[in-house]
């Protein structure tokens, strides 16, 4: 293929479910093109990505690793990507950066359902991607294109086969490319040899290659032309169609190859130079207003401990210097990353994937250019709502005040958590993505910040309520020398319908009770509502002042909030107290083949089913709308996952409190109990 040499930097971006092989791809691709002299690997420990501890503990990647490196004259940088849904958000804004992504996917057709979301995402933003089968040696007696075609029932775009492979021994040993129609025979850990098509591949060779002609035809109306005349394309006509239909996302080219073995990866690697869109075709696509001179955007933003804020960003346009003003902010540091290790750059040209240091007021998706901080684009995807949270506490108490701080510098290298300070319990929770995305947030502020934390499931936010109401007579009265303290009220107090709140009537007739001590009294009983008989604050009652008296020297407005909370510590445990609980409105959506287990799910929680339905956009999926009591709420991400292979979510919101009885409301406030007797 005649290939003309693109002059700007170029950016790849690996994605694929957690252990597909997208770190060792990676080693592969690095060491292909000799930008390592020894490759690494995951299970040593020494890779070029994956070089944190917290993915050396878990033995994953837990954060984009970025690499550059030449081949063949032109400038790459290669973004890993994390596999692990609940890092989604990391991978997401890796991708709205990338010329072309590669998804990575083992030859597992029972895995399929895993890349469903992926898929959605690459092409409701018009990503051009790319799909590499990894680990074909384990592919046994199943056939490639079988592989292919359980990928191809959650991809929308056509999945389109671009080698097939030779076989020897019921193992895979090579490759015919369709559109060149050489052979090569895989050489493990060097670059493969060219070799003849073996005569017993040549018919299926034949028949693949018409296939992958005639869905490129199908966007090409020249083309289909020349295959209903049977008038044989050249090659090169081939080869363009297919970069440009990759580009404008309508195809998904398909490879195959072990990055453990390093086979198919030099393939790969020119398919990425030949087909792969170029900065310029990407920019556009981003949205990147034409009249920045310089542009560059904002995708992972770092807090180190001692070398400052760091920001990852694509240079859109332009060449972005050190020293010069990007986004109203003097550049500190253009730096070229390698995994940790950084290279210090004077500049970097359109194209090129760098870091650049100390730009405070720069966060994850805001385009900079050489006019100011245009803000996050309206392009950048939305983040993803909450699924589980943890209450945080410091180990140790002197860390309390810092605790606060270094979790927002957490925030801001990671959007997709969040922090809370609940109004109900005090709790500092913080949100995200599952359990492992929390772990691993702890673990970064112990080795980032010094700040050792302990997690626990967040409080529900019970409330409690009256069933009946009473009438009550207070007095309270101290003599202490001097101005003494004398307050006495009668009052009412009655049930409200579930969602009314708090109601206070002033029912003084002849100013028994001064106007000026009214608003006391109800300030009292608000004092009180705050912690009711069951430990919870209490809401939807009604109190209503009727009467009482008053001494003209030892009345105060502190005797008659005194009084107030007197009198409802000794009535509301007449009024038949009960426990609320909150019920939330949830949204389940999963393949449908997991359905009725989601509604086993919900059902086993106290839940009620709403009812559920096809999921919006979404080929295959359901959505499963249920009232679920908050309590049944923390863990509900895990066991969703479990039993959906991964892909299952939810998103939540408040519906009403609900009367809650028998064991588990005793259990509830018994836990209030002993909480508040440890405060």
């Amino acid at each position: 293929m005649t290939h003309t040499q693109i002059q700007t930097a170029r950016c790849a971006a690996l994605v694929g479910p957690y252990l597909s092989g997208k770190t060792s791809l990676l080693e592969s691709l690095l060491s292909a093109a000799g930008a390592t002299t020894r490759k690494g690997s995951v299970r040593d420990g020494n890779a070029v990505g994956d070089s944190s501890p917290e993915a050396k503990a878990r033995q994953m990647s837990v954060e984009v690793n970025v690499a550059s490196f030449e081949f063949l004259g032109e400038r790459w940088s290669v973004l890993d990507c994390p596999g692990s849904v609940e890092l989604a958000c990391e991978t997401q804004s890796a991708l709205m950066v990338a010329d072309v992504a590669v998804i990575v996917a083992e030859a597992a057709p029972e895995k399929a359902v895993l890349l469903a979301p992926l898929f959605k995402f690459l092409d409701d933003n018009r990503i051009p991607h790319l799909l590499f089968i990894n680990k074909v040696d384990s592919l046994g007696d199943l056939r490639v294109r079988d592989v292919v075609q359980a990928y191809q029932a959650v991809s929308a775009r056509k999945l389109v086969l671009r080698e097939v492979p030779i076989r020897e021994g019921g193992k895979i040993t090579g490759f015919v490319d369709l559109v060149s129609e050489r052979a090569w025979h895989f050489n493990p850990h060097k670059p493969s040899n060219l070799v003849q098509i073996p005569d017993s591949l040549k018919d299926r060779e034949h028949e693949a290659r018409q296939e992958m002609l005639e869905a490129v035809a199908d966007y090409d109306d020249a083309l289909l032309e020349k295959l209903l005349e049977d008038v044989a394309p050249d090659t090169q006509e081939v080869y363009d169609r297919l970069a440009s239909e990759l580009a404008d996302d309508l195809i998904v080219p398909v490879f195959f190859g072990s990055a453990e073995n390093d086979n198919g990866i030099r393939r790969l690697l020119k398919a990425l130079r030949h087909e792969g869109p170029d900065v310029a075709t990407s920019a556009e696509r981003a949205g990147i207003p034409a009249d920045a001179t310089v542009a560059a955007q904002v995708f992972k933003t770092l807090n180190g401990s001692h070398a400052g804020k760091i920001s990852l960003v694509r240079v859109w346009r332009g060449t972005v210097s050190d020293g010069m003003t990007l986004g109203g902010e003097r550049v500190s540091g253009v730096f070229r990353m390698m995994g940790h290790n950084q290279e210090k750059l004077s500049q970097a040209a359109a194209g090129e994937v760098v870091a650049l240091g100390r730009l405070d007021k720069a966060a994850t998706g805001d385009l900079l250019t050489d006019k100011g901080n245009a803000g996050r684009s309206p392009l950048w995807p939305e983040l993803p709502p909450p699924v589980f949270g943890l209450a945080l506490h410091a180990q140790n108490r002197n860390d309390e005040v810092k605790l606060t701080a270094a979790i927002q510098k957490l925030v801001e290298e990671d959007p997709s958590l969040r922090l809370d300070q609940s109004t109900d319990t005090g709790e500092l929770v913080l949100w995200g993505q599952g359990d492992i995305h929390l772990q691993i947030a702890m673990d970064r502020l112990r080795n980032k910040f010094n700040v050792s934390v302990k997690g626990v499931p967040p409080q529900v936010p019970y409330r409690e309520s009256i069933r009946k109401g009473t009438a009550h007579h207070a007095r309270y009265k101290r003599q202490t020398g001097g101005h003494g303290q004398f307050a006495d009220i009668h009052v009412e107090v009655k049930p409200l319908p579930r969602g009314t709140g708090f109601q206070f009537e002033d029912g003084i007739v002849g100013g028994v009770v001064p106007r000026q001590f009214i608003p006391a009294v109800e300030t009292g009983v608000r004092d009180y509502a705050v912690r009711g008989p069951l430990g919870f604050p209490v809401v939807d009652f009604a109190v209503k002042l009727t009467g009482g008296q008053f001494h003209a020297v030892d009345s105060s407005e502190m005797a008659f909030k005194t009084v107030a909370r007197q009198a409802m510590t000794e009535a509301l445990p007449a009024c038949e107290p009960v426990l609320l609980e909150p019920i939330l409105t949830v949204s389940i959506a999963v393949p449908s083949d997991f359905t009725s287990k989601v509604q086993r799910l919900v059902s086993g929680r106290r839940g009620q089913i709403l009812g559920y339905d096809a999921r919006p956009g979404w080929q295959g999926w359901d959505e499963v709308k249920a009232y679920l009591p908050q309590a049944e709420m923390h863990d509900l991400i895990v066991e969703l996952r479990s039993l959906s292979l991964g892909v299952g979510t939810f998103t939540w919101s408040f519906e009403r409190l609900q009367e809650l009885t028998g064991k588990a409301a005793d259990k509830a406030v018994e836990i209030r109990k002993e909480t508040l007797a440890a405060q």
